[in-house]
Order: C-alpha cells, then sequence, then structure tokens
C-alpha cells in the first residue's frame, strides 16, 4: 500500500456534500442529528438531490448512487464528502467504473463505505473510516472531537486496547468493516497489504462467519505481508442460543494470535459505541505491549 495524500485541512464556512453511496436512509432522524452536527460546527453541508432515494435496499439505482459521488468528486467547490448511512451497495460503484483524477478532498464514512475507502487509496488519497451521518450525534464528544480534530489539521492522540504482547510494529493504516474487506479480496480496489496496520471491526455476523472470513484471509495469503492488526467492536457478532459455538473473541484469538504479529484488540471503533476516526494510509504504530495504537512520528515514535 501506497502512503496516502492527507487532504487539505477543513475551515469553518467550507461546502460539504451529502451523498448516499449504499443502502436507503432509514434513520431519518438520526441523519437530521448528524447534519446538524456538522454544521453547527460551521461547515456549509449539502444534501445532494436525490439522497433520500430508494430502490429495493438500496438508496437509488447503481447510475444513480455513482452520480452522486461523481458530482461531489468533481465539484471544485466541495471540500468533504459526508456519507449519510452504510448498508450495502459501496461496492456495485466500482463495478465498471474508475475514480475521476480529482483534487484531494476528504471522504467520511466506515461499514459498507469500507469499498469507497479503500478504493480512494488506491488513487493515493487518505479518506476516514469515522463516524457516519446517521451515527454521528451519538458518538460521545471525545471522539466528534477526534474526527473534527483529523480534518481540521491536529494530530490524533492515541488510543487504548488490549495488547496481545508481541511487540511493536509500524506500517499504514488500513481500516475495514471485515465484511466489505473480506469480499474486496483480489479486485483491483484490494490495496496492496504488505506492511500495513489492519484495522477491523463487524457487526451482525456469527462467530462461524467470522471463522470463515479468516480463514479465507489466512489460506489465500491475505495476512502474510501484514506488520499487525488493530482489533475494533465485533458488535451483535453473539452465537445464537442453545446452539454450540464460540465466543467471538475466542475466533479471533485463535485465527490470528499465531500470526506473530503485534496485535491489539478491544480498541474503541466499529458498530454501536464509540467509533474513533481512523485514517486511511497514514503511518501509526501498534504496540502490542502496552495496547496502543498511535499516530507515527518519526523522531517520537507514539
Amino acid at each position: 500500500m501506497k502512503r496516502c495524500q492527507i487532504p487539505a485541512p477543513l475551515r469553518s464556512g467550507d461546502l460539504l456534500r451529502v451523498i448516499a453511496p449504499s443502502g436507503a436512509l432509514r434513520e431519518l432522524t438520526a441523519f437530521q442529528q448528524g447534519v446538524k452536527v456538522w454544521r453547527q460546527r460551521g461547515y456549509r453541508v449539502e444534501l445532494t438531490p436525490g439522497f433520500d432515494d430508494r430502490y429495493g435496499y438500496l438508496a437509488g439505482t447503481d447510475k444513480h448512487r455513482r452520480i452522486q459521488l461523481e458530482t461531489a468528486l468533481q465539484d471544485p467547490n466541495c471540500r468533504g464528502i459526508l456519507c449519510a448511512r452504510g448498508g450495502w451497495g459501496g461496492a456495485r460503484l466500482l463495478e465498471k467504473w474508475s475514480f475521476p483524477s480529482v483534487e484531494p478532498k476528504w471522504l467520511i464514512g466506515f461499514s459498507d463505505i469500507t469499498s469507497l475507502l479503500w478504493a480512494y487509496a488506491e488513487q493515493g488519497i487518505s479518506g476516514v473510516h469515522a463516524p457516519l451521518l446517521t451515527t454521528i450525534a451519538s458518538e460521545p464528544d471525545w471522539s466528534q472531537a477526534r474526527l473534527f480534530d483529523w480534518v481540521e489539521g491536529r494530530a490524533l492522540p492515541m488510543l487504548q486496547g488490549n495488547g496481545w504482547g508481541m511487540g511493536k510494529a509500524s506500517g499504514l493504516l488500513l481500516p475495514a468493516n471485515l465484511t466489505v474487506a473480506t469480499h474486496l479480496l483480489f479486485t483491483p480496489w484490494q490495496p496492496d497489504l504488505t506492511d500495513v496496520i489492519l484495522a477491523i471491526e463487524d457487526v451482525t455476523e456469527a462467530p462461524y462467519r467470522i471463522d470463515r472470513m479468516l480463514t479465507h484471509w489466512r489460506t489465500c495469503g491475505a495476512l502474510a505481508k501484514i506488520r499487525g492488526i488493530a482489533i475494533g467492536r465485533f458488535s451483535q457478532c453473539d452465537p445464537p442460543a442453545n446452539i454450540p459455538s464460540f465466543q467471538v473473541e475466542e475466533v479471533l484469538r485463535d485465527r490470528l494470535s499465531d500470526l506473530g504479529i503485534p496485535i491489539v484488540s478491544g480498541l474503541p471503533f466499529g458498530h454501536d459505541g464509540e467509533n474513533a476516526a481512523l485514517p486511511v494510509g497514514i503511518p501509526v504504530e501498534l504496540d502490542s505491549d502496552r495496547g496502543i495504537l498511535c499516530q507515527h512520528s518519526i523522531t517520537t515514535g507514539c
């Protein structure tokens, strides 16, 4: 993976465009609260026409959603793109399509937006794995402040988790929803995984499905060259009642602990809780002895 270019810092009064590249909008109140958060910060937030369209479970046809994305990317006045929600559909926009050549601007979202963040990284531009418009209003103050700090040009504080005791690793941060990322492996939109710090989270996936995905990563060689793994929240991933199963924490340990690389779990990002902003393609350090993920400094380290 190549180091990504960070867009110019946002300033109060900048124009941000809202798009719905994935699932149909279902949480209108939460969405409106999210728009309010950004507007109260001083930004001009423009709702792209048709952002609330529906086409089955999608927020409009592929063509319609792709036009939203292209329009926002090519708008010279737009400084950032705010994704309304996740769901499913982002990867459909990438089929038989290429990102236009544009000046770097912020692309912000997570979950299904993983596909767009990875494709953006392949263009050499850093997006942010961070709260969607339907989730940002429920974030604690520190999490909102972390996102605003980053997009406004300030450094990120470290994140504390649970170290697995395998030392330190430095590399480029590649955040992802595990399910979405698994289905991007060996497509044109998968960044080179060499020397990355992979950050993963997921929601509503039974332990056996997490096992199946991680086993695929192992057997296809996708984990062979990564430097470390940062594990966020795997929410609503409890096994069904009265059915023999491992817990998801046991699956993660079983499938990852023998890789011989630094791993930190329990980091505050993902669904259904604190979702710390994680920039794509920037240098970070993972310390699995202290359980820390931090922005890497050449002079001082974490």
